[in-house]
């Protein structure tokens, strides 16, 4: 067994039996019916979000189930005797290896932002109920919806391109089908933003999940998804 057998072989055990990963599923498909309902619930005729008062409570509620998730999986994981330091994986041991980790996540927000723009050129926009309502305007919404991108940075990741793509890789033994796992149970939790954003967010996915294949870190990508996040639902509107 050469050294890069040895290095590899771990990754390839489940982290968390199969009844925790079909629970798993099943959290994902109701968060995608939450979503959905609360996507096309109306009030008095209107759309709950259209006054706008919703969306500190919907920052929130968002960020309670992402760290639900967070707290099922460390509950899965735990019993195998696995700590979280294993899915994040990579250490900062100095200044100069946060500054590589900061450039390069700068470079993969930049491949982000082309992915994004391709996509919408090829697909056009979609025809689901528009969720730029749920955009931050005032000053504590903006706090909020940073300190929200902050954390859906760190859970997300650790989540799908940790939990769920460490899962993918133990039951296929091969990278890219652990990788594009992940990125379609990803984009399906997000179904009820319609088919594009979907097919939008399923790239993203297999996007991050490459990320962190190739710098064998889920750091780098944390990092970049809280920028993508914070920009996208705020600094990209204000810069314009």
């Amino acid at each position: 067994m050469n050294e890069k057998d040895t290095i590899k072989e771990p990754d390839r055990d489940l982290v968390a039996s199969y009844r925790h990963l079909f629970i798993f599923f099943g959290i994902v498909a109701a968060v995608a019916v939450a979503g959905y309902s609360a996507q096309h619930r109306t009030s008095s005729g209107a759309d709950l979000v259209g006054t706008h008062a919703y969306v500190i409570p919907t920052y929130l509620s968002v960020t309670l189930m992402n760290w639900l998730l967070v707290f099922f999986v460390w509950r899965g994981i735990r019993r195998r005797g696995i700590p979280i330091q294993s899915l994040v994986q990579g250490r900062w041991a100095n200044a100069r290896d946060i500054l590589r980790d900061l450039g390069i996540a700068a470079l993969f927000w930049g491949i982000l932002l082309l992915a994004g723009w391709g996509l919408e050129i090829f697909l056009g926009p979609g025809h689901e109920k528009s969720l730029r309502m749920l955009l931050p305007r005032t000053g504590i919404e903006v706090v909020v919806w940073v300190l929200t991108s902050a954390s859906a940075g760190f859970c997300e990741e650790f989540v799908f391109r940790g939990y769920l793509q460490r899962q993918f890789l133990a039951l296929s033994s091969s990278i890219p089908i652990a990788v594009l796992g992940q990125g379609i149970v990803f984009a399906l939790m997000h179904a009820y933003q319609g088919w594009v954003p979907v097919i939008q967010v399923g790239v993203i996915g297999i996007l991050f999940g490459a990320l962190a294949v190739w710098r064998k870190t889920l750091r780098v990508g944390m990092v970049a998804h809280a920028w993508q996040d914070i920009w996208a639902g705020w600094l990209c509107s204000i810069l314009k």
